[in-house]
């Protein structure tokens, strides 16, 4: 598995790929990532600062990913990022976070001392869906709500039961209500959600000028970052 990469089109950053503690939600109906998860704390933080020694700083902005929120990570792996945000002269840090950890964004922001970018896994802002069918245990109901704490929202598109309606709504509130935002095609995994290929391919045919909008990043595959399997 790659866990370090340089991107150097849209936003160009280094991104990492780190291990953290069990995502605290962990039931998504879509999501097999937590197979990356460990409880082996005494494993994680010598195997993340691996990873890490390979942060140049040559952008100046760096992508700190897991399969979780930034705040299961290893408080010694926290530290170590800290710390490279200092040795390299990081200018500007990404995180992901669940909605569950919204009150706790400064706290991490005050910890790191440099801006950080808050990414939001969303999924879709249609909340029935959201919901119901993907369980995501994020009981926002506006695209305003979530503004009010997170810079860039990742949406997900082309799973069986959406529609063209609710991604041409998501898309919508993604240009209106934030400055970044990240497409995800959803790729089949080891879960029950499967993938819509009509849907998929009404999305990259509809959608197509999304490539040239230096605000979206769109992933038709999910190692498109450079990092993952």
């Amino acid at each position: 598995m790659e866990r370090y990469n340089v991107i150097r089109n849209k936003n160009p950053r280094e991104i990492l790929l780190l291990k953290s503690f069990p995502c605290a939600w962990g039931k998504c109906t879509f999501c097999d990532y937590i197979n990356d998860n460990s409880k082996e704390e005494e494993e994680m933080v010598p195997f993340n600062s691996q990873i890490l020694s390979r942060v140049t700083g040559e952008l100046g902005v760096l992508e700190v990913i897991n399969s979780g929120s930034c705040f299961e990570l290893p408080k010694a792996t926290l530290e170590e990022i800290r710390n490279v945000i200092r040795e390299k002269q990081i200018q500007r840090l990404f995180f992901e976070s669940h909605w569950m950890y919204r009150h706790k964004l400064k706290e991490m922001r005050d910890f790191m001392g440099i801006p950080i970018t808050y990414k939001i896994g969303v999924e879709t802002f249609d909340n029935e869906f959201r919901e119901r069918y993907l369980n995501k245990h994020a009981d926002f109901k506006t695209p305003e709500e979530v503004a009010e704490y997170f810079d860039s929202p990742c949406i997900m598109v082309g799973m069986k039961g959406q529609t063209r309606e609710m991604i041409d709504y998501d898309v919508r509130m993604v240009k209106e209500h934030f400055q970044l935002g990240t497409i995800n095609v959803f790729t089949n995994n080891t879960t029950q959600i499967k993938k819509d290929p009509e849907l998929v391919e009404w999305f990259i045919h509809t959608y197509a000028w999304l490539n040239e909008d230096p605000a979206i990043e769109v992933l038709y595959e999910n190692t498109d970052f450079g990092v993952g399997d």
